[in-house]
């Protein structure tokens, strides 16, 4: 008898074992057509030789991430119309909103990550697809919130192999300057050219490729709470060298990052690209001081809009040219917000 109920059991449990192999193994099998279009929101200025400024403001849903290819399909319409309206030149910058990248740890998940009504529920979706992964990921982890930690970790590798191709080949393909958003990886860095993780803490990062598609520079690192989604202030701006000017790259909104920040050798940011996220609602007011202060010839600070879990939003972007500031509407769908130099 005893025996019988160790088969029966090593049974049961073989095919319990087996069914949620099958489950992890299986891919998302649901249509998600994407709205492609995008307005101009702003166009300051004249078309010159200097080249020009461009913030793309995407409208993304979590279901935008379900694959590469669908990201890429949504962020090349944004391009395609910036080209037909003549905003893309080998002269223009081109910048995208923080964690644009950081959402990659959605990519060939399952429906229920998607259809979740909070990010911390799809996050537990994503530790359950990707269990050896999470475990990892969870003894490398640290700080008060842990689990956080752990979750925003637990793909980091095949993120950066993600992050990198992705807006590298569009700034090749396009044969502009491209502030890659940012993304949330551990002690990431440049290894021979390419991205990489450790297993150190989060960082906010942010990588500019130029128009062959390379890095540009070092990522741009800021320390990251992952409980609070958090970004520090960074101590140090590099400046980039590009066919529209020096440019620095400022993540999140608050003006401490300006403020407590020093470019090496002291050398002079002429425009200011600034990344923000999704519920990015805040008083400008103090930034465009800093920004006036600080000498920024121009600079566009960009969101994220939609709905990404129960963050959703339709902030308004940022444009600041030759001491003059504006604001584009909040009319709902994707922004392209534009500033000749």
């Amino acid at each position: 008898m005893r025996l019988l109920i160790t088969l029966v059991l090593s049974l049961v449990l073989l095919t319990a074992l087996g069914s949620y192999a099958h489950w992890i193994e299986q891919r998302p099998g649901s249509h998600y057509l994407s709205d492609l279009r995008s307005q101009v929101a702003l166009n300051i200025g004249q078309p010159g030789t200097r080249g020009n400024l461009l913030g793309i403001q995407p409208e993304l849903f979590a279901a935008d991430y379900q694959s590469l290819a669908r990201l890429r399909l949504k962020l090349a319409a944004y391009l395609d119309h910036a080209r037909e309206q003549g905003l893309l030149s080998e002269r223009t910058v081109v910048v995208l909103p923080e964690h644009i990248g950081t959402w990659l740890l959605a990519v060939d998940e399952k429906d229920a990550l998607y259809r979740a009504d909070e990010r911390h529920q799809a996050l537990r979706w994503l530790a359950a697809r990707n269990p050896v992964d999470f475990l990892g990921a969870w003894l490398n982890a640290d700080g008060d919130a842990r689990l956080d930690d752990a979750l925003l970790r637990t793909k980091a590798k095949r993120m950066a192999h993600d992050y990198q191709p992705l807006f590298g080949d569009l700034a090749r393909d396009y044969r502009i300057t491209l502030v890659a958003g940012s993304i949330v990886l551990p002690e990431p860095r440049l290894h021979q050219g390419r991205l990489d993780v450790g297993r150190g803490p989060l960082y906010n990062v942010s990588l500019v490729f130029d128009r062959t598609g390379q890095p540009l520079g070092q990522p741009q690192r800021h320390a990251f709470e992952a409980g609070t989604l958090t970004t520090a202030a960074a101590d140090t701006l590099q400046v980039l060298e590009t066919p529209a000017g020096r440019l620095g790259v400022l993540l999140g909104s608050d003006t401490r990052h300006l403020a407590r920040a020093q470019t090496p050798h002291d050398e002079a940011i002429e425009l200011l690209a600034i990344p923000s996220d999704l519920d990015g609602h805040t008083d400008d007011t103090p930034l465009i001081a800093h920004l006036q202060a600080h000498g920024i010839r121009a600079g566009l600070k960009v969101h994220l809009r939609g709905r990404l879990w129960e963050r959703s939003g339709q902030p308004t972007a940022l444009a600041f040219d030759a001491g003059r500031s504006t604001h584009s509407a909040s009319d709902r769908g994707a922004q392209l917000v534009n500033i000749w130099l």
